[in-house]
């Protein structure tokens, strides 16, 4: 049981810092602003059957892995502007497992993803670095657990996301010794 959440969790779950400081942030900004490049120098060596592996039991494919990021980080972006020109808005979530198995999740080529991944987190590191300490207070409210996530700590939420994603792909790739 402990290995299956090793591979599952390969860099733990995401804990918010009690306080969350500008160096805080600016290491969150940085591992978002690098994961297009980090991500794409990682799968893009990988041939179909390589990107047809799935990372542990169970789990999606690094083809999917990679659609799921560029999914999930559209979907942050949003719940980023929601919180900045809303009122504490109630986001609308949505079933990763669902969308990670629909067509283009299983089949479309890593590079669509990739490439919007770059222009995303173009954008979203851009609209990050340019905001004020008011800003950074701001929240959504997330339906499960009608839980309330201020813009500062969706930001360290979808580092770690990027992150945790990005170690499952390689740590598959050193233990297959791709």
């Amino acid at each position: 049981m402990e290995d299956l959440e090793k591979l599952r969790y390969p860099i733990g779950h995401f804990h918010r810092p009690e306080i969350i400081t500008k160096e805080i942030r600016e290491v969150w900004i940085s591992d978002m602003e690098s994961l297009p490049e980090r991500l794409g120098s990682l799968v893009f060596k990988l041939n179909n059957e390589q990107l047809e592996t799935r990372y542990r039991p169970g789990g999606w494919t690094v083809r999917q892995l990679v659609h799921h990021i560029a999914d999930s980080h559209h979907h942050s972006y949003t719940r980023f502007k929601w919180a900045l020109a809303e009122k504490t808005p109630l986001i609308k979530a949505y079933e990763e497992k669902d969308w990670s198995n629909l067509f283009d999740a299983r089949t479309a080529p890593i590079e669509l993803s990739i490439n919007y991944l770059k222009a995303l987190h173009s954008k979203m590191v851009y609209l990050l670095k340019g905001l004020g300490e008011t800003d950074l207070k701001k929240s959504y409210l997330h339906p499960e657990g009608n839980t309330k996530v201020s813009v500062e700590e969706n930001m360290g939420k979808y580092a770690w996301h990027g992150n945790h994603h990005l170690a499952h792909i390689r740590n598959l790739v050193e233990n297959k010794g791709w």
